[in-house]
C-alpha cells in the first residue's frame, strides 16, 4: 500500500513587546531566574490581569500580512491544566473566538506555488520553565517567561512532507520578522513549533491517527523529526500494527521520536471565557489603520528585486529573506548600481562575517561591523578599476568596526590599482626575464604557463596591478 503524509504545524511566536501580556514585567531574555516577575505573572490569588494593547496590534498586523479575517469581536479564555510551571493552574489563551481566522501563506515548492491555509492565529501567555536538576531529584521553576506574550499560528493539514514543512516555517518566520513583531530566534525559544502528523493510504479522504511532536527547536530538527515520524508510522501500518493518538518528543541525540503521553483533546482543558478580562472589540477603522502600517513583505520584495535590479531568483530570495539584509542591500545600491556584484559580496563575505560574529540572527544593522555605504563604495571602486578584487578583500577587512571610507584607506596605504601601461610593462619585462624557461615552454605550446606568468606579475606588483591590463599586455609580449 502507498501512503501520503498529512502535516499541520502549530507555531508559537514570542512577540517583541517590552512588557508581558497582562502585566508590566519585562520580557527581556536572560535575566536572573524569577527576576522579571510580579503577583500577576506569578499567579498570586486576587491579582488581576490587564491586556497589553501592543499585543493586540501585533496580532492584527500578523493576521493581515497572512491574509486572515480579523475578528471585530474576540475574547480570551482560560485553558485549564496543572503543571508546576503554570502557577495559576490555567493558561490565558483564546479558544472559540480567536482574533484572526482563515488566512493563508503561499510557499514555493519545486518551482510552483503552494497555498498553506491557516486555521487561526490567536494570542496567549507563555508558561514558566521547569529546570530539572541533574544532581538530585529536585526540579526548579523559573517564572521569567510566565506571561510573555505569544501568537499561536495554526495551519490546516495542507503540508505533505518534511521539506514543505520547513519551507512553510521559513516563510512564516520571514513575515513575522519583516513585521518586527517577533525576532524568530529559535535558539532562545521565541519561535517554536509543534507538529501534528499522520499518514493515510493515497486516494482516501479520512485522516489517519494524529501524532503530535514536541521539542522542535531548529529547522534541522523539524525536518529530521517529520522524516523519522513519517517512516515510523508507515512501517507500523505496513507491518499490520496500529497507531495511537499521542504526544511524542523529538530525541535530538538519537534522532528519533519517543512517546511522552497520550494526546489531550480540547475538551480536556475545560476552556471557558476569562471573567477577569473584557472582550476585544476592533472597529474597521482601527483594522485599516493597522493595515496601513504593513511593510513590503518578503515575496513582494523578492519579485521587485528581480524586476528592478535584474537579480536572479536565488539572489533575490536570499537578500529578501530578512528585512535587515534587504534594507542593507538597498542602501548599498544607492552608492553602487552594480546589483549583482553587491549581492555576491553580501551573500559571500558579509554573511560569513555575520555568522562568525554571531550576528546572523540580529534584526538590526546598527552595530554590524561594516555599514552598507562602505560596502557600496568598495564595490564601486572595483567597478571603476581603482582597485582589484584581491585588494578589495584586504580593504574589506580593514573597514571592519571603523567608520572610515574605503577611498581613505586606499590612499593611506597606497593600494590604488596600477593600470598605467608603462609601469605594467616594466613589471612584465622583469618577470619574462626572470622566468625564461617558462616563457619558452609557453611559446612551445604549454598554454597553462600563462596563468603562472600572470600570477608572477601580480606578485611583483603586490596585487595592485590591473589583472585585465596585465592579461592584455602579457599576451601581446608573448605573441
Amino acid at each position: 500500500m502507498k501512503y501520503e503524509t498529512i502535516i499541520g504545524l502549530e507555531v508559537h511566536a514570542q512577540l517583541l513587546t517590552d512588557s508581558k501580556i497582562f502585566c508590566g514585567c519585562s520580557t527581556r531574555y536572560g535575566a536572573a531566574p524569577n527576576h522579571n516577575t510580579c503577583p500577576v505573572c506569578a499567579g498570586f490569588p486576587g491579582a488581576l490581569p490587564v491586556l497589553n494593547k501592543k499585543v493586540v496590534e501585533f496580532a492584527v498586523r500578523a493576521g493581515l500580512a497572512m491574509n486572515c479575517k480579523i475578528a471585530g469581536y474576540s475574547r480570551l479564555a482560560r485553558k485549564n491544566y496543572f503543571y508546576p510551571d503554570l502557577p495559576k493552574g490555567y493558561q490565558i489563551s483564546q479558544y472559540e473566538l480567536p482574533i484572526c481566522t482563515n488566512g493563508y501563506i503561499d510557499i514555493s515548492v519545486e518551482g510552483s506555488t503552494k497555498r498553506v491555509r491557516l486555521t487561526r492565529i490567536h494570542i496567549e501567555e507563555d508558561a514558566g520553565k521547569n529546570i530539572h536538576n541533574a544532581y538530585d531529584d529536585s526540579s526548579l521553576i523559573d517564572l521569567n517567561r510566565s506571561g510573555v506574550p505569544l501568537l499561536e499560528i495554526v495551519s490546516e493539514p495542507d503540508i505533505r512532507d518534511a521539506a514543505e514543512g520547513v519551507t512553510y516555517l521559513k516563510s512564516l518566520r520571514a513575515i513575522l520578522r519583516y513585521l518586527a513583531v517577533c525576532d524568530g530566534n529559535m535558539e532562545e525559544g521565541s519561535f517554536r513549533c509543534d507538529a501534528n502528523i499522520s499518514v493515510r493510504t493515497i486516494g482516501t479522504e479520512d485522516l489517519g491517527t494524529k501524532v503530535e511532536i514536541k521539542n522542535l527547536n531548529s529547522f534541522r530538527a523539524i525536518e529530521k523529526a517529520l522524516q523519522y515520524e513519517t517512516e515510523r508510522q508507515i512501517d507500523t501500518l505496513s507491518e499490520g500494527g496500529t497507531l495511537v493518538q499521542e504526544t511524542r518528543l523529538w530525541d535530538e541525540n538519537n534522532e528519533q521520536t519517543r512517546s511522552m503521553r497520550s494526546k489531550e483533546s480540547a475538551h480536556d482543558y475545560r476552556y471557558f471565557p476569562d471573567p477577569d478580562l473584557l472582550p476585544i472589540n476592533l472597529d474597521e477603522a482601527s483594522i485599516q489603520k493597522l493595515r496601513s502600517t504593513l511593510p513590503e513583505l518578503p515575496d513582494e520584495r523578492k519579485v521587485r528585486f528581480m524586476s528592478q535590479y535584474g537579480l536572479p531568483p536565488y539572489d533575490a530570495e536570499l537578500l529578501t529573506n530578512r528585512r535587515d539584509v534587504a534594507d542593507y542591500f538597498e542602501t548599498a545600491i544607492t552608492i553602487c548600481p552594480n546589483a549583482k556584484a553587491l549581492s555576491n559580496w553580501i551573500m559571500g563575505d558579509l554573511f560569513r562575517l555575520l555568522k562568525a560574529r554571531k550576528l546572523d540572527e540580529q534584526l538590526r544593522i546598527d552595530n554590524w561591523p561594516l555599514q552598507p555605504t562602505q560596502l557600496g563604495e568598495l564595490v564601486q571602486l572595483i567597478d571603476q578599476g581603482k582597485i582589484s578584487g584581491k585588494i578589495a578583500k584586504m580593504i574589506f577587512d580593514a573597514l571592519l568596526d571603523t567608520s572610515e571610507s574605503p577611498q581613505l584607506i586606499i590612499t593611506a596605504r597606497g593600494l590604488e590599482q596600477v593600470s598605467d601601461p608603462a609601469s605594467l610593462e616594466r613589471s612584465i619585462d622583469q618577470v619574462l626575464t626572470n622566468h625564461a624557461k617558462q616563457v619558452a615552454a609557453y611559446r612551445g605550446g604549454n598554454e597553462k604557463i600563462f596563468g603562472f606568468l600572470v600570477g608572477q606579475v601580480m606578485k611583483a606588483s603586490q596585487g595592485k596591478a590591473n589583472p585585465q591590463k596585465v592579461n592584455e599586455l602579457l599576451k601581446a609580449k608573448l605573441s
